[in-house]
């Protein structure tokens, strides 16, 4: 088996960067040598030993970007020889709708990717109506398999998406999140055109849906968050008004934002009982709540109010293979980006990227790591 160092979480709290095995390629997969890698919130969780699906001793990550080294039939001589050849020329970015192998193009040893993390089994309900992420029997890279906080990973050949080869990696790696946030924008906006949106949260999903928010039509957007230096980046990037309700009432900000016509829709990136009771109390009647943010579960509703006023109370999951493919083109077009919100952090100081992200030590969206 080939040797590869990785990030492996061993327990709670613990992650240690070690030499691990690289389990054998499967037929249908290929070899990715990982360029760049974000850390999710999600697998915060997972570190910190919440979440029962991720199961020690693992390697994480899913939201990626990298080279393919090693394919049916082709197999690259070294990581250096393939990087060389993905920044030579590539084809274009090709649709990012898994396929099944039998009709997958072949991809060529050095095409830079970003992979769809996501499997499905595509033969249940859920899958037939073209809602993958729901899928009783979906797996995830990184959780059900082994990820990308490592130097190479085996994905399914469908996963794997073209992007072109002068991309920067950082930027592509932000291809899984973005989609899980365009999902959600959509959807909360889809009943109210040039909405006035309220979004909880400017870490990565909330910032990425504030700026999806912006492409989608919204006409003001609204970042709240208690973190001073976070609201200061938001605002630093121009995709919104802030707000921080330790220091203001939001109620009256809200009310100077939007103004009569009122709060049409909230986007609560956060997922905690206070935002979800906020959101509640601030949206307008007959306007949307989308839930994205997996915080605490249970949270008291005022049925009745919500009810009286007909407002519409959503959850987001993950994406279908189309808000994955949209996704890709928005990175792609240049149309979002990763600069001015992203930290870039060696692969191999990843357990120090966790231990401050659960310590409050970090103010910027997302963390990207590189090997």
């Amino acid at each position: 088996m080939t040797k590869m160092k990785a990030l492996v979480w061993t327990d709670a709290e613990r992650m240690e960067w070690r030499e691990t095995e690289l389990p054998a390629r499967k037929r249908g997969e290929v070899t990715v040598r990982v360029e760049a890698v974000g850390i999710c919130g999600s697998e915060i969780e997972g570190y910190l030993g919440h979440n029962s699906l991720r199961v020690p001793p693992l390697v994480m990550g899913h939201e990626f970007c990298g080279t393919v080294v090693e394919a049916d039939g082709e197999t690259g001589a070294s990581g250096a020889e393939a990087q060389g050849v993905a920044n030579s020329g590539g084809r274009a970015a090709e649709a990012a709708v898994p396929l099944p192998d039998t009709v997958c193009p072949p991809l060529a040893v050095g095409q830079r990717v970003v992979v769809n993390p996501l499997s499905a089994c595509g033969a249940c309900p859920s899958c037939r109506r073209g809602l993958p992420q729901l899928c009783a029997q979906r797996s995830l890279v990184g959780v059900h398999r082994p990820g990308a906080f490592g130097e190479l990973v085996h994905v399914p050949r469908s996963a794997a998406v073209p992007v072109p080869a002068g991309m920067s990696p950082f930027r592509a790696a932000l291809a899984e999140p973005l989609a899980c946030s365009l999902r959600a924008t959509r959807r909360a906006l889809e009943r109210h055109p040039f909405a006035g949106a309220l979004v909880f949260g400017a870490g990565g999903i909330g910032l990425l849906c504030a700026m999806t928010a912006k492409r989608l039509g919204a006409s003001r957007v609204l970042i709240a968050d208690t973190n001073a230096k976070r609201l200061a980046m938001a605002a630093a990037l121009g995709v919104g008004e802030t707000a921080n309700p330790r220091e203001e009432d939001l109620a009256d900000r809200v009310r100077d934002v939007f103004g009569a016509g009122g709060l049409d829709a909230v986007i609560d990136a956060a997922g905690f009982p206070p935002t979800r009771e906020a959101a509640m109390r601030l949206v307008r009647p007959g306007g949307t709540v989308m839930n994205i943010g997996l915080g605490i579960d249970g949270t008291m509703l005022p049925i009745n109010h919500l009810i009286r006023s007909e407002i519409e109370v959503l959850g987001s999951f993950c994406y279908s293979n189309q808000d994955f493919h949209d996704a890709v083109r928005l990175l792609t077009e240049g149309r979002i980006t990763e600069e001015g919100w992203t930290e870039v952090r060696p692969l191999a100081a990843g357990g120090e990227a966790f231990a401050d992200l659960v310590a409050g030590r970090v103010d910027v969206g997302k963390i990207v790591l590189q090997p």
